[in-house]
């Protein structure tokens, strides 16, 4: 059926040449993206780096979400596709109470996908976690530090541990202040260098650090040998500008030192503060897969990857067109199913309903109201059919069915199921679709 045109091929030329020229190189990529022109302007947004390291953080993020159940087996599959979409770094679960193999096992796989990925250990809580990584192969460590003195006693297990037994866990070296609390973790890190790893130390609960807790903090860890300063917020109590600052100030202190953060999503504001943070000079964002974690979540992988790269022109390496897919055994592996618009992965990222303009103005332009290329993260654009919806969209619902229909038996059509929704209060399936059409003789 060849439906009656809306506008003539003169008409949209002309649309196309005015779209063309409010658009501007880079900030628009033909068939991947069409951001505002503002979003690449230094003036307006400031200066980013090149490049930045986004490291997936997913499977030591999953031991904090409720509920979550999933085999060793299926754990190592996913970690193979989280692998495989280019991330730099990965860190993996905490070496706990699992096997030595089962460690190795973990950073063998990894670097049998891919051999520059590097492989971190996280939770590194005393001498022999950080021999069992060195045994096990890993690049680089995670030596945690809480941003607290006495009260950093709350996040210790092995106080926990001894007080269920009915022992006494309190001994002369208990760290009681914010001092002996630094020494403890220094010697942590010197003891992880003395075997050749590379060392994070993740400053924990940085919302709460003092400006001058900050600083002793940073003088502290570099002196025992950290390589990267990781600013956490487990949180999500600091803003994109207190992080930036933060940033700032770890950078004056400790310019040879690189700067990490791992953001939480508190107020919906886990990628914001990742740019704001990689603008003030942080090299590492800690995120994971649909922004699994405990409570509000991390900064997400698909999320924070296209804003740098379609918003701000700021490349992370990551091969966009795997993470629907990603994203999507997360939500199997896991049972925790994002919301369907999540952003760039969810079913319905790319679904703006059924009106007759949406297709319209895909016709003209794709990147209108989806400012991001579907399948530039794998993903599909959803028109689906609904009270809304006109004759152009069920059009095009019919002729993708194989059903061609003159105009008049389409308007009939139309008719009928918009009544059929009406009546049952649903939206129409493509069932229903041709049974209607067989019902129209």
């Amino acid at each position: 059926m060849r439906k009656p045109p809306v506008f003539t091929p003169e008409e949209i030329a002309r649309f196309r040449a005015e779209l063309a020229a409010r658009r501007a190189p880079g900030a628009h990529e033909p068939g991947r993206w069409s951001v505002s022109p503002l979003n690449r302007r230094t003036d307006v947004v400031g200066s980013l780096p090149g490049t930045v390291r986004l490291r997936d953080a997913t499977l030591r993020s999953l031991e904090t979400l409720p509920g979550v159940t999933a085999t060793a087996g299926a754990k190592r599959a996913f970690l193979r596709r989280v692998v495989a979409t280019g991330v730099p770094e990965v860190v993996t679960a905490g070496p706990g109470r699992r096997a030595e193999d089962v460690l190795k096992a973990e950073v063998d796989l990894v670097k049998g996908e891919n051999p520059e990925c590097r492989v971190i250990c996280p939770l590194m809580r005393s001498t022999d976690d950080i021999d069992r990584a060195a045994r096990a192969g890993y690049d680089a460590v995670q030596v945690w530090v809480q941003g607290f003195g006495e009260t950093a006693l709350l996040y210790r297990p092995d106080v926990y541990s001894a007080a269920w037994r009915g022992e006494e866990w309190r001994t002369p070296d208990t760290p009681r202040d914010r001092t002996a609390v630094l020494d403890r973790a220094a010697r942590l890190i010197r003891y992880a260098r003395s075997l050749g790893l590379e060392v994070i130390a993740p400053m924990l609960m940085v919302s709460y650090l003092t400006e001058e807790d900050h600083a002793t903090t940073v003088a502290a860890l570099t002196a025992a040998g950290a390589g990267e300063l990781t600013l956490f917020d487990g949180p999500g109590a600091l803003s994109p500008e207190a992080y930036g600052h933060l940033v700032c100030r770890t950078r004056e202190l400790a310019p040879d030192v690189a700067v990490g953060l791992h953001p939480h999503n508190t107020f919906g504001l886990a990628v914001g503060c990742a740019i704001a943070a990689v603008r003030a000079g942080a090299g590492a964002v800690e995120l994971s897969v649909n922004g699994y974690c405990g409570g509000p979540g991390n900064a997400d992988l698909a999320a924070t990857a296209l804003a740098f790269e379609a918003v701000y022109g700021v490349r992370t390496g990551i091969r966009t067109e795997t993470l629907t897919e990603l994203a999507r055994h997360g939500a199997e592996l896991t049972g925790c199913q994002p919301a369907r618009n999540h952003p760039m992965t969810g079913p319905d990222a790319f679904c703006w309903g059924g009106l007759d303009f949406i297709t319209q103005e895909t016709a003209v332009d794709p990147l209108l109201h989806n400012c991001v290329e579907p399948a530039l993260v794998g993903n599909e654009r959803r028109i689906p059919f609904t009270p809304d919806s006109g004759p152009y969209t069920l059009a095009d619902r019919t002729a993708a069915l194989g059903i061609e229909l003159p105009p008049a038996a389409l308007d009939q059509l139309l008719d009928q199921v918009q009544q059929l929704m009406s009546r049952e209060n649903r939206l129409a399936t493509d069932e229903d679709l041709r049974a209607l059409v067989r019902g129209l003789g």
